[in-house]
């Protein structure tokens, strides 16, 4: 960013920061974001945790209902129903793993790409909605800030470099 760019954002972020936690301002954002994919999502007959589950397994496939409940931040139990409608749906399979029999692999199936990639036009709109009045750089920045964050409590989003050892994987 400019210079000019950076003084700009600085006297911005301390106007309209003043007083206010990044955490409050975080999730605050988060709420509101799963408002809006849950509503952009609703035609598709996904939920947000589904649709959040579908596209863990699109980046990395056959996981555990453990492993799965992690990346999508939600409990064991919770992703045992999500799971359960998508697989009612025929959007993902589930198979015994070799190694284990009690544990299960969940994979995507081709329906459950296919809406994964409906479902994405959704999410595109929602994420063009929030980054409404930012520059293309701007969310590049947001982009990279709010991963180096997530990568700094230790939540996932492991990096190239294999910082961001996560908790949660």
């Amino acid at each position: 960013m400019p210079r000019a760019e950076e003084r700009q954002a600085e006297a911005v972020a301390e106007d309209d920061a003043e007083g206010i936690r990044i955490s409050y301002v975080l999730g605050r954002l988060d709420r509101a974001l799963r408002l809006h994919l849950d509503e952009a999502l609703k035609p598709y007959g996904i939920t947000t945790p589904q649709f959040t589950a579908l596209s863990v397994l699109r980046r990395r496939d056959a996981l555990s209902n453990a492993q799965l409940a992690r990346r999508s931040l939600i409990t064991p139990q919770s992703m045992f129903s999500v799971l359960k409608a998508l697989e009612r749906k025929g959007l993902i399979e589930r198979q015994p793993s070799p190694d284990h029999r009690r544990v299960l692999f969940t994979r995507l199936t081709a329906a459950g790409l296919a809406q994964l990639e409906r479902c994405d036009e959704a999410v595109d709109a929602v994420e063009a909605e929030l980054l409404a009045d930012f520059s293309a750089a701007e969310g590049g920045i947001l982009l990279a800030l709010a991963t180096r964050g997530v990568r700094n409590l230790h939540a996932g989003l492991e990096g190239r470099n294999g910082h961001g050892e996560s908790q949660l994987d």
